[in-house]
């Protein structure tokens, strides 16, 4: 890992994608051995017994029950023209969230599935949603996506360009930014499992499977605002929701969960 972070910071890789994503395994099988890969689903939670029971129970009757009923109401309320979301997507919007991001060769860009929404909305008159807001973009994803959970993930880098985009977020993932000059891989690999002030600090892989989630029951962060916040704290400027560099960083950050299930829109402390 530590050649694949200075390949990263030298600008080039000499790693596959799927070469990428078994050696953050092996990192992480090292670091806690006898952990299985399913249970990387929940983050730092795998490394707690307690606070793993904690939201099991959460999640009996979660909090943020209300928020997943608005989603639902605004996936499911007719456009002007008649149509809904679920026309947008394949199947109805089932099964295909682990599908996201995926690279448009006509664009030469990652799409994310909240891009998708706004394409949706753009593609039948509609005014799109902004990318960081809760009220909108924020309560249909979560409902959205958990009309995915159990999927598997299945990310593709496939061609010169898709790999391009991928490339640029796994070196996104390596950068180190602001006054503390701090990298995602900094706490996320080389510091995974260790506490930072009362957090345990969760691996890479199995984090993208679960977002929107609800801090403290009932405050819903996507993943482009927990990106936005890592990178505040570092004392940096944050990239905008829905950016390129942060759409790619997804992409980049995805694909290491490649074959875990989805679980959306869950309680986090």
């Amino acid at each position: 890992m530590a050649g694949l972070a200075l390949t990263c910071a030298a600008g080039q890789s000499f790693a596959s994608p799927e070469q990428d994503r078994a050696a953050f395994i092996a990192v992480y099988r090292d670091k806690f051995p006898g952990v299985p890969l399913e249970n990387y689903v929940d983050g730092a939670l795998m490394l707690s017994t307690d606070a793993k029971s904690q939201f099991d129970s959460i999640m009996d009757f979660p909090p943020f029950q209300g928020d997943l009923d608005k989603g639902k109401r605004l996936w499911e309320t007719p456009f002007r023209n008649g149509e809904t979301f679920a026309r947008c997507f394949a199947n109805g919007g089932r099964n295909v969230a682990g599908n996201y991001p995926y690279y448009d060769s006509g664009g030469d860009k990652v799409v994310t599935f909240e891009m998708q929404i706004n394409r949706c909305l753009r593609d039948n008159g509609e005014a799109e949603f902004k990318y960081g807001d809760k009220a909108t973009m924020g309560i249909v994803t979560a409902y959205a996506r958990t009309l995915s959970d159990g999927m598997r993930v299945d990310v593709r880098v496939e061609g010169a360009g898709a790999l391009a985009k991928y490339e640029q977020g796994k070196k996104q993932y390596f950068t180190r930014i602001g006054q503390y000059n701090f990298a995602c891989a900094s706490c996320h690999m080389v510091n995974a499992g260790k506490i930072l002030r009362t957090e345990i600090l969760s691996p890479a892989v199995g984090q993208t499977t679960h977002w929107p989630v609800f801090r403290g029951g009932d405050n819903l962060n996507t993943l482009h605002m927990r990106y936005r916040r890592c990178m505040e704290q570092m004392r940096a400027s944050p990239f905008p929701a829905g950016s390129e560099e942060l759409n790619n960083l997804e992409y980049f950050q995805s694909y290491l969960s490649n074959g875990l299930p989805m679980r959306a829109s869950v309680y986090r402390k």
